[in-house]
C-alpha cells in the first residue's frame, strides 16, 4: 500500500479499521484526512505514535471517545461508529414471506461474539424456539455445532464460509428478530442491518459499545441472565416494533454524513488541504 501511494499519491481520505496500519504509511499520508474508526470494544488498538497521526477517531461510544482524550489530549473524535451508521439502505431490506425462525444471530464463530449466552438461554427455553446462526468466519463453529446437538437444540447454523450480502438478507428476514450477545465488542454493523431487514433486535445490556441503537421501538437489551427471558418476550411481540423506520429517521448514512461533512471541512481547514 505504501508503494501504491508513493506511485499515484495519498488519497484525499484514508480510512483505518482496527489493526495493521504502519506509521510510514500515515506519515506518507500526512496531507490526507486520516480518520480512524475503533471497530472492537478497545478504542485504539494501535501504538501511540500510530494514533498521534490521526485527524478524527470515530467511536462507538463516550467511554471510547473518552480514552482517546486521555492519550490524545485534544484530539477529535466523533460517536458515529462506521457500521451502524454507514449501514446500506437497501442492502438489508423487509422482503416479506414466512418467519420459520424466532431469532437469527449473525456473527463471527469467535469466543467474544458470546454465543454462550444465546446457548445457555436457549436451554432454558422449549425446544420449539428456533434458532438460525450464521457464521461469516471463525475457529469455533465445530464446537458449537458440538455444543447445540449435544444440548438437542432446536438450532441451525450456516458457514463458514459466509454467504453473499443478498443470501444474508434472506436469511434474516426468515426470522422475527435478531440478537447481539456480545460484550466486549465495538458496535456492530449488524445492529442496524438486522433494523433495516425489519427485524428489532435483542441485545447483551452488557454491549461496550451500540447501546443507544436499542431504542424502545427497535428492540431490547437484556442481561445475560434474563436473556431467557427477554427471547421469550421478544417471540410473543416482535411484530410491534418499528426498526426499519427508526434507522431511516435517524442513523442511515445519509443523515450520518450531514454530520460528518463540517467535521472532514474544518480538518481540511487547518491542514490547509482540499476536500
Amino acid at each position: 500500500m505504501l508503494a501504491f501511494v508513493h506511485a499515484f499519491g495519498a488519497p484525499h481520505i484514508l480510512v483505518v479499521y482496527g489493526l495493521g496500519v504502519s506509521e510510514a504509511l500515515l506519515a506518507a499520508c500526512a496531507n490526507s484526512i486520516i480518520l480512524y474508526n475503533s471497530i472492537d470494544a478497545p478504542t485504539l488498538r494501535v501504538p501511540p505514535g500510530v494514533s498521534a497521526r490521526f485527524d478524527l477517531v470515530l467511536t462507538g461510544a463516550q467511554w471510547q471517545s473518552d480514552e482517546v482524550e486521555a492519550r490524545h489530549p485534544g484530539m477529535r473524535t466523533a460517536i458515529m461508529p462506521v457500521g451502524p451508521e454507514f449501514a446500506a439502505i437497501d442492502q438489508f431490506r423487509p422482503l416479506g414471506g414466512p418467519k420459520d425462525y424466532d431469532l437469527i444471530y449473525v456473527a463471527a464463530a469467535q469466543a467474544y461474539k458470546r454465543h454462550d449466552i444465546l446457548l445457555d438461554a436457549l436451554d432454558r427455553l422449549p425446544r420449539d424456539v428456533r434458532a438460525l446462526c450464521v457464521f461469516g468466519y471463525g475457529e469455533d463453529a465445530g464446537d458449537l455445532r458440538r455444543r447445540i446437538a449435544e444440548r438437542s437444540l432446536s438450532v441451525d447454523c450456516i458457514g463458514p464460509p459466509g454467504v453473499p450480502f443478498e443470501e444474508v438478507n434472506r436469511l434474516m428476514n426468515r426470522a422475527r428478530f435478531g440478537v447481539v450477545c456480545g460484550r466486549d465488542d465495538g458496535a456492530p454493523a449488524i445492529i442496524t442491518e438486522y433494523m433495516l431487514a425489519g427485524l428489532p433486535v435483542l441485545a447483551n445490556a452488557e454491549l461496550a459499545c451500540g447501546r443507544q441503537f436499542i431504542l424502545p421501538e427497535t428492540g431490547r437489551l437484556a442481561t445475560s441472565e434474563a436473556f431467557a427471558e427477554a427471547i421469550m418476550a421478544m417471540r410473543a411481540d416482535a411484530a410491534g416494533f418499528t426498526p426499519r423506520a427508526a434507522v431511516l429517521a435517524r442513523w442511515a448514512w445519509p443523515h450520518t454524513i450531514l454530520r460528518l461533512r463540517p467535521l472532514l471541512d474544518a480538518i481540511a481547514a487547518r491542514k490547509n488541504i482540499a476536500c
